[in-house]
């Protein structure tokens, strides 16, 4: 009984050495979300993955701050919370944010900031992890590309694809859309893109009227990377019968048989492994990491019954063999140079 005692409390004191959460007292991190976590899937990964964390570690606090769709706020609702000197950690997610994490960093030398789905590499006060867009964007092309040259029920014979957008930014001009075309023409070089651009994270009606255009001229897959905006493309493409490939998570069942693909990220378990390291003392400031569909991080959701049940299987089949490709490392995509 008294060598078991004994064991027990040096796997407590062990506990107490290797984790700051015992060193160094309660931990707290502010989940600063650029716009609104509902709706928005890497968003709400990003508030999941560090609720599992704090669910493991019982002195870890959370708070969630969401600064709305101004761009031009985010900057002054950061240094709003980093002043209070509150938080251990604050963490982000959006490729706008590393600057203005650098910016605010300059005022306030001890914050230390984790930044997903960006890249910044040399801030001592930064850790950045990037995913590998080129490979997302090219499985979710790829699937396009056989939709519209299939004989699916919703397929029209002009063989065009769609993307809408609520804005532009880097990510997106050099690792998304050239990653969605390479797919598409991978598939058929003669398939064309339409391209539309909202210009906000929200209106649905805008979405859906550019969706409509782009039906009207004969598209029949659409690829929107919109927040809530997107909703409104959705469903556009249920009343017309056409389809939508969605990006960042699983998401049949918001509309199953008109969402087709879901090239996914798994930002919830990206957070949570980051976290962890972090509370560990195993984060290294100032590194920039990228992931990509090898490791797990990039991916796409092909076993969902309303995958399965919804796209044919000729379709199915050649998608199979590209993911088993991308899983296998035997096929990878470089990201462009930062």
């Amino acid at each position: 009984m008294k060598n078991r005692l004994v064991c027990m409390v040096a796997v407590v004191f062990t506990i107490m050495l290797v984790s700051p959460l015992f060193a160094a007292g309660p931990v707290s991190i502010a989940i600063f979300v650029p716009g609104v976590a509902a709706g928005s899937p890497l968003y709400e990964q990003l508030v999941s993955g560090a609720q599992k964390a704090a669910g493991e570690y019982p002195s870890l606090t959370l708070k969630v701050v969401e600064a709305g769709f101004n761009q031009a706020e985010w900057q002054e609702k950061m240094t709003s919370l980093a002043a209070t000197g509150s938080y251990t950690y604050i963490l982000t997610s959006n490729m706008s944010m590393p600057q203005i994490c650098a910016d605010v960093g300059k005022s306030f030398p001890r914050q230390k900031f984790i930044v997903m789905d960006s890249y910044l590499a040399g801030n001592p006060q930064i850790y950045t992890l990037m995913y590998n867009q080129v490979e997302q964007g090219y499985l979710a092309g790829y699937l396009a590309g056989l939709v519209t040259g299939s004989r699916m029920k919703g397929a029209t014979p002009e063989r065009k694809v769609g993307a809408i957008v609520a804005q532009e930014y880097p990510a997106l001009a050099r690792e998304i859309i050239p990653g969605f075309t390479q797919g598409f023409t991978a598939v058929d070089p003669r398939i064309t893109l339409d391209y539309r651009v909202i210009g906000n994270w929200y209106d649905a009606t805008k979405a859906a009227d550019l969706a409509n255009s782009m039906m009207d001229a004969g598209v029949d897959v659409i690829l929107p990377i919109a927040g809530g905006a997107g909703q409104g493309i959705i469903k556009a493409a249920q009343d017309r019968g056409r389809y939508v490939v969605y990006f960042d998570s699983n998401a049949y069942a918001i509309a199953p048989g008109t969402i087709v693909g879901c090239a996914t990220l798994d930002q919830k378990r990206a957070v949570y492994e980051t976290l962890k390291k972090a509370l560990q003392g195993t984060l290294v400031f100032g590194k920039a990491d990228v992931v990509d569909a090898r490791s797990g991080f990039v991916d796409f959701a092909d076993t969902d019954p309303l995958y399965t049940r919804n796209v044919s299987a000729d379709v199915r089949a050649r998608m199979a063999d590209l993911v088993k490709k991308f899983r296998s490392g035997a096929m990878a995509l470089p990201v462009p140079r930062m």
